[in-house]
């Protein structure tokens, strides 16, 4: 039954989080947090690989499609992710290990997403003025950050991903989307390669993958898709939505850690 519930879960949160940009990881993580039915460490882990799937397809199909992607950018953005990706997933570890009570560290967790997305949902509704960065340093600071950050909160990312692409840059809202989706392959790419050597795989049901990685395929699909006939506009509509729901749903795990 679980397998059924994750499948579901996943073709709609990568369909939107391909769409957006955001990654399925933003919707997946609060939402299988919800569910309870594995440890933390598990969700992590499995919306790693729900969105690292996700973030191969889609990318794919976006260059298929046509989009446009200047390679040293992309190149800085992925360096600095997958460094930042491992950054990330140390800083996890550790907070794993300090605080005996996961509970703890999903408080941290839920506590910086709410921060991060209030931030974003005010920054999309102001328009605030971008500062146009342009030296490739820039490009490898904001995937250092965005990969840690990504790896850190188990969520892939993606919303503040792309505002602060936007929010540096000056990209639009289409090519924001896809720097975000490959920001977020590399970042979750560092972070699967640094479980592998640590802890390992087996200490996670695998089982569980046979329904995860193809509704990861299908959503990837289906918002490679979307995205390519949809206008600015509403992307950006699909953006804000999804950032008041996840919203509420980190705010609803939130209370129920306290009763």
């Amino acid at each position: 039954m679980i397998k059924i519930i994750y499948f579901l879960v996943i073709i709609f949160a990568n369909t939107v989080g391909s769409i957006s940009g955001m990654g399925g990881g933003v919707l997946i993580k609060p939402i299988f947090d919800a569910i309870g039915a594995h440890t933390l460490a598990t969700i992590t882990f499995y919306s790693s690989v729900a969105v690292f799937t996700m973030a191969i397809v889609s990318t794919i199909r976006q260059l298929r499609n046509g989009v446009r992607v200047y390679f040293a950018s992309a190149a800085a953005l992925s360096a600095g992710s997958v460094l930042g990706g491992l950054l990330g997933n140390i800083i996890f570890e550790k907070l794993l290990f300090f605080f005996p009570d996961e509970s703890s560290v999903l408080l941290i967790q839920i506590i910086l997403t709410i921060i991060m997305l209030v931030f974003v949902l005010l920054f999309t509704k102001e328009n605030m003025r971008s500062f146009r960065l342009k030296h490739w340093f820039w490009y490898v600071l904001v995937g250092l950050f965005l990969g840690g950050i990504a790896t850190l909160l188990g969520i892939g990312g993606g919303p503040i991903n792309v505002t602060l692409l936007m929010l540096c840059f000056g990209m639009s809202i289409k090519p924001a989307t896809v720097y975000s989706i490959i920001t977020i392959f590399f970042s979750q790419l560092s972070k699967l390669v640094t479980v592998g050597f640590t802890t390992g795989y087996m200490v996670f049901d695998l089982s569980i993958l046979w329904a995860i990685i193809p509704a990861a395929i299908i959503g990837g699909l289906l918002g490679a898709k979307i995205s390519n006939i949809l206008p600015s506009n509403k992307v950006m509509f699909v953006y804000r939505a999804v950032i008041i729901v996840v919203i509420v749903l980190n705010i609803y795990n939130l209370v129920m850690i306290y009763f």
